[in-house]
């Protein structure tokens, strides 16, 4: 809304007076005239009036008075004439438009994590550390020009992209040295954050060799002290809580550490295996909510009934219609079969079992009777006993033709297809016994049973499904209760109780760790108290548990989660909120993030980690100015290796203008990735090969028994490696995932990379967590299709000169599933298809 209003003023002096001045009665003739023609008309005039012809005084009095008159008419027409003239010259007109909003100013909320400050670098600075660089590093480990880029960053936040091989670890290294040794930032202030023990391991070597070069002192105790894990800055920060100084860390629990050395300790972040400790917690927390909450027994309940339930089969199913064939024959044999089985089972110690009734009772299969093992009353369900894995095999029955567990098969298929009631098949000895606690109320021993969540790749036992569920959950920074109150699940879908069996739980079990002595907490939990959503716990902490955190730089940034994310975030916004005072009497000033990845290495999706964070890095880290640094040089591999591994994952959301060069001495010689059918016994060969040229070698798997089929070929050089100190060790066997961060002269993968399964609740939690694209209704299966593209490119680009791929033909319902494999174009140089 525009208003408008005009002043005026006049400029001074301008006015005129009104009073009219005075004449003189004796005027003179008019001053025009020449001077003998007035005094000839003096003359002429008294002459004139001594002759009477003439009135002097009346003639002098009407020229006064027309003189005068005319004069003031005069002046007074003049002055209305000159003072509008100059009243419009000299008036101002001054117009005023409030354009101003009908609304009140409200200042702007500054978001930034940081001050608007630099890093004091000067050019003389950057000249002489360069020139020290030149002189003490040898000539293949001078940095490029990207990499400077990188050390000499002198904004508040950097995101440096560095692909497989790109050298990063180097940079950090004089980053550091920069920091420390040329600006005289304290070590307490700075932070390195690695994921992995090895990798930890080998950045603390390197840092104390580079320091060693320069002639400065330190230890390996400074420098474990400066590179760390998460979860080893996070503990110290709980035990500076009012009665958490003796806290401990769920998971190293079991590890026989002091208490002062777990916070040092280099533990798995990805490590799900559960120690003993850590399930007798679990299992007295089932105890105690077992009899405490009765809702929470009807759910075990139902959930203990479906899990030991024989799963139904198709009829349609290949398998049944072939063994359908048999049921007349195989129902003749079926009392003698049950009466093998049980004499297994009874000489194991397995059988009876105290909870089911023995109890022959038959059932009609297919138009036979066939027999159960027993009866459960509790369950309401019928048992037959399996065939142990750990017997023999060949054991036959006196005149059989086919094993015993031929036969069992063949009766396990026809109950899965034609029988009407509820059947416990118990697959083998240790499923029975947990099931005999169970039933014998000995809840101490834990649930009893395996659940499969859809979605998972296998069933586990319930409370590691518990842990499993609740820490992916967790990971992606939602409270597990609240993240279970907001799913939905179809009627009859038993997911639904074991996720409200779950929410029960998970509060129970934080509630009994915390009422341990000393008290116990989860590294989730932890990291809860002190994000984004407890920032009044920061405001607890004292300045030097937070000072080490003013100046982070971390690794493999593509990793995080998204309860890290809030942790660190939160811990930037209460350091800055405390201003100067943090850093009184000391050179390392403000505050700086420091982050480095690839987003094309981003793998552990599956346990709540998303490149989101590193791909939006200015938007999720808000900063007054950032640094970005594109580190594309590969030190590694050759050419072909890398645009193998490019054209594998191009099809992934990623950083755009992405796009190595080789530039190390594998880069002269090229040869392509080859792509084979699955075949152990070439594989081997090769790889022998390989290893006999002095190379050294890398047997990447998928799956446990991928390494088991290979382990036979290999075992002459499993044994001789053995051997061997580990220094002069050139063959590995690692996991795809694992083998993150190495590299080898040759390297062999077996298997491909393939998401098998689709999960309902993990899509829910990801929308939850906001980690989807758009409105995607299943964030996290797209996320993981994705994540198998990227999981074959690191795999890959561990090649430094040779890179074979061995992939099976896809089968069944995995032949329509996505898989890495299908990327692969034989028509390209850089790949060579030998699948037939």
């Amino acid at each position: 809304m525009e208003r408008t209003w005009s002043a005026t003023s006049e400029q001074p002096g301008v006015g005129v007076s009104e009073e009219r001045p005075k004449l003189s009665l004796e005027l003179n003739p008019p001053a025009q005239l020449p001077w003998h023609k007035r005094l000839a008309a003096r003359l002429l005039g008294r002459g004139l009036s001594r002759l009477q012809a003439q009135h002097r005084d009346s003639w002098f009095q009407g020229h006064a008075s027309g003189q005068r008159t005319g004069h003031v008419d005069g002046l007074r027409e003049g002055y209305e004439e000159g003072r509008i003239d100059g009243y419009e010259a000299g008036r101002q007109v001054l117009v005023i438009r409030d354009t101003r909003p009908d609304e009140h100013g409200v200042p702007g909320c500054d978001d930034n994590l940081f001050d608007d400050w630099r890093l004091p670098l000067s050019a003389e600075l950057k000249k002489r550390f360069k020139a020290d660089v030149a002189q003490r590093l040898p000539a293949h480990s001078q940095p490029s020009a990207a990499q400077w880029k990188m050390i000499f960053s002198d904004t508040p936040s950097t995101c440096v992209i560095a692909g497989a091989g790109a050298g990063k670890s180097t940079s950090l290294v004089l980053r550091i040295l920069l920091l420390r040794h040329y600006l005289g930032y304290e070590l307490d202030a700075m932070t390195v954050v690695t994921f992995t023990r090895e990798s930890r391991k080998d950045f603390i070597q390197r840092l104390v060799q580079v320091f060693g070069l320069w002639d400065l002192s330190l230890n390996a105790m400074q420098a474990r002290e400066l590179v760390r894990t998460f979860h080893s800055r996070i503990l110290p920060l709980v035990r500076s809580l009012p009665g958490f100084s003796q806290v401990r860390a769920f998971e190293t629990l079991g590890g026989d550490l002091p208490l002062g050395a777990e916070a040092n300790a280099e533990s798995n972040p990805f490590d799900l295996r559960i120690n003993d400790a850590q399930r007798q917690q679990l299992n007295l927390c089932y105890r105690d909510l077992l009899r405490a909450s009765p809702r929470f027994a009807e759910l075990i309940g139902g959930l203990r009934r479906e899990a030991l339930q024989l799963k139904a089969l198709d009829r349609e199913h290949p398998d049944v219609q072939k063994r359908m064939a048999v049921t007349q024959l195989s129902a003749s044999r079926d009392e003698e079969l049950c009466d093998t089985l049980e004499d297994l089972w009874f000489r194991a110690g397995a059988w009876p079992i105290k909870g089911i009734e023995p109890n022959r009772e038959t059932v009609e299969i297919n138009g036979s009777r066939f027999h159960f093992h027993g009866y459960i009353a509790e369950l309401d369900a019928w048992v037959v006993l399996g065939f142990d894995p750990g017997e023999n095999q060949q054991y036959k029955r006196p005149g059989a033709k086919l094993p015993v567990w031929a036969e069992w098969v063949i009766k396990r298929t026809l109950f899965q297809a034609f029988c009407d009631k509820p059947v416990i098949w118990l697959e083998n000895y240790a499923a029975a016994k947990r099931l005999t606690s169970s039933l014998a109320g000995d809840a101490v021993a834990g649930p009893g049973f395996d659940y499969k969540v859809k979605g998972e790749l296998a069933a586990a036992p319930l409370l590691d499904a518990f842990v499993t569920a609740a820490g992916f959950i967790e990971n992606l920074g939602l409270d597990v209760s609240a993240a279970v109150g907001r799913m939905s699940f179809a009627s009859g879908d038993n997911d639904a109780q074991f996720f409200e069996a779950l929410s029960l739980y998970w509060k129970a079990l934080e509630a009994h760790l915390l009422g341990q002595s000393p008290p116990i907490m989860s590294y989730n939990r932890m990291f809860a108290l002190f994000g984004e959503n407890n920032p009044e716990n920061l405001r607890l902490l004292p300045d030097p548990l937070l000072r080490p955190l003013a100046h982070l730089m971390i690794d493999e940034f593509q990793d995080v989660s998204p309860q890290i994310v809030s942790w660190l975030r939160a811990c930037l916004r209460e350091i800055r909120s405390r201003g100067p005072a943090l850093h009184v009497g000391r050179a390392a000033q403000h505050s700086s993030l420091l982050c480095v990845g690839d987003d094309w290495q981003s793998i552990y999706g599956w346990r709540g980690s998303s490149p989101k964070y590193f791909m939006e890095f200015t938007k999720e880290f808000v900063s007054p100015a950032n640094t970005k640094v594109m580190l594309s040089d590969n030190y590694r591999s050759h050419q072909h290796i890398i645009d193998a591994a490019e054209h594998i994952v191009k099809s992934a959301p990623a950083i755009s203008g992405k796009k190595a060069r080789a530039c190390g001495p594998a880069a002269e010689e090229m040869v392509p990735v080859k792509v084979l059918e699955r075949d152990e016994t070439a594989l081997a060969q090769t790889l022998l090969e390989h290893y006999r040229r002095g190379e050294s070698v890398m047997m990447l798997y998928r799956k446990s028994s991928d390494k088991a089929a290979i382990a036979e070929h290999l075992q002459p050089l499993i044994n001789h490696e053995a051997g061997l100190p580990a220094g002069q060790r050139r063959f590995r066997q690692l996991t795809y995932h694992s083998a993150k961060g190495l590299q080898a002269d040759a390297v062999f993968m077996l298997g491909d990379c393939q998401h098998l399964t689709r999960s309902p609740y993990k899509n829910q939690v990801y929308r939850q967590a906001g980690l989807a694209r758009g409105a995607d209704p299943e964030a996290f299966d797209t996320a993981q299709k994705d994540e198998v593209l990227r999981l074959a490119y690191v795999a890959i680009t561990r090649a430094v000169k040779h890179c074979y791929w061995h992939v099976e033909a896809p089968t069944g319902d995995a032949a329509n599933l996505p898989r890495a494999s299908t990327q692969v174009d034989g028509k390209k140089a850089f790949f060579e298809d030998l699948r037939g």
